[in-house]
């Protein structure tokens, strides 16, 4: 029997994803639930698992737009393994390539002495690029606009020994969506970014006094997330404009905290969220944000993991970064972004002390969000960090740690 494997929904709302690659070669003998190919969807990276065991014959190319419904490849159900079948599947490629007769490749040119069409003609003008250096791929060697998309501007003359190579890759489909999504929030939001600082001084005290039994009780590490995620469930709730989102001429409030969290996955930038963080305990959060994190990193974070969310953190400092202007995450109306922890010389009481330093900055939408608001929310952030033990435990850190 021969089964058609067809592109399942991943979520709602969305119609069609990109094959990011095939794991598996046509004529293959896959069992089922084996993960047969990786798909790109414009909100996440998901496996395709095999609906039953047998030969495959594929039917979509990887980079592939396809959509949710369509056909990707087709199961021989009667189809058995056999041991000598990647030997087999070598075979025809090796007999062709020696089979293969020799033919004359036209030089570039001869390619250029044929006119580009005049869509061709205009992308390259706007390029700075001469017909000369471009293979055409139309009829006789016509330059078509396809061709002029893809041609890349000289880079000058390389010197003597150099090397100066270079790569095109498509962008995944996640990639795509989130450069769009991106340029949307600059273009479409009234964006304005308040900065200040914190002492990281109290938290770092309590993490070297707790930091052992933490782990030895929850199985997790006492980090900074979940001090900082604390610190925004406050501040939240203090100023609740900054949780809240424009749709239309309408103003959206929530009354729980969705924290998104921005980390680096293998296929880019994800934002998996930590629900009803204002419900969850220090340990709940770094648990809660280590299972996300292992996820994300795993390529196995699902479309629910990464949606909704009132307001997202973005730690930058992990890579280095001492200051940045965060991008607001649509349709959020703020976002923190952390950054580096370096000692630097403060004033104390009237006096020069050396203080582990982190510089703070609240990204948001001036449309929603006012001066008074932003600023007075990032000061409550700074205040539940530098004194977490008042404004985060109630004076009891056993307590809050649940040692």
């Amino acid at each position: 029997m021969i089964l058609e494997m067809k592109v399942p929904s991943p979520g709602e709302s969305i119609t069609e994803v990109e094959i990011a690659q095939w794991l598996v070669a046509d004529g293959d003998y896959v069992e089922k639930d084996q993960a047969i190919a990786e798909v790109d969807s414009d909100k996440a990276t998901l496996e395709l698992p095999a609906e039953v065991s047998g030969t495959i014959t594929l039917k979509a190319e990887e980079g592939d737009a396809v959509a949710v419904g369509a056909v990707v490849c087709l199961i021989d159900t009667e189809g058995v393994p056999s041991e000598t079948q990647a030997v087999k599947s070598a075979e025809p490629a090796a007999a062709v390539a020696v089979a293969a007769p020799v033919q004359n490749t036209p030089s570039v040119t001869t390619y250029a002495s044929q006119s580009p069409s005049p869509a061709a003609k205009k992308i390259m003008a706007e390029k700075g690029i001469d017909a000369k250096s471009i293979q055409g791929s139309g009829r006789d060697g016509r330059i078509t606009k396809e061709d002029a998309v893809k041609a890349v501007p000289s880079m000058g003359t390389a010197p003597e020994g150099g090397d100066r190579g270079q790569t095109r890759a498509k962008l995944s489909m996640l990639r795509r969506k989130v450069a769009e999504r991106l340029v949307a929030a600059k273009n479409e939001t009234a964006m304005l970014t308040t900065f200040n600082e914190a002492d990281m001084a109290p938290i770092f005290d309590l993490r070297k006094q707790y930091k052992d039994a933490f782990l030895d009780k929850h199985g997790v590490k006492l980090g900074f997330m979940s001090f900082f995620t604390k610190a925004v469930v406050r501040a939240l709730k203090l100023y609740p404009d900054v949780n809240s989102m424009m749709d239309g001429d309408y103003k959206i409030s929530y009354d729980y905290c969705d924290i998104s969290v921005a980390v680096s996955g293998p296929k880019g930038l994800m934002v998996p969220v930590v629900r009803n963080a204002e419900t969850l305990s220090f340990a709940g959060v770094e648990q809660e944000i280590g299972r996300l994190a292992v996820r994300a990193r795993d390529g196995k974070i699902t479309v629910d993991d990464m949606t909704g969310g009132t307001f997202t953190i973005s730690n930058g400092g992990v890579f280095g970064s001492m200051l940045s202007t965060p991008i607001i995450n649509p349709p959020q109306s703020g976002i923190l972004g952390m950054h580096n922890i370096i000692e630097r010389p403060v004033a104390i009481n009237g006096k020069v002390a050396i203080r582990p330093m982190m510089y703070l900055a609240l990204s948001y939408d001036h449309r929603i969000i006012d001066g008074r608001e932003s600023v007075g929310f990032l000061v409550a952030v700074k205040e539940a960090l530098e004194d977490p033990l008042t404004h985060l435990m109630d004076g009891d850190a056993k307590k809050a740690f649940e040692l």
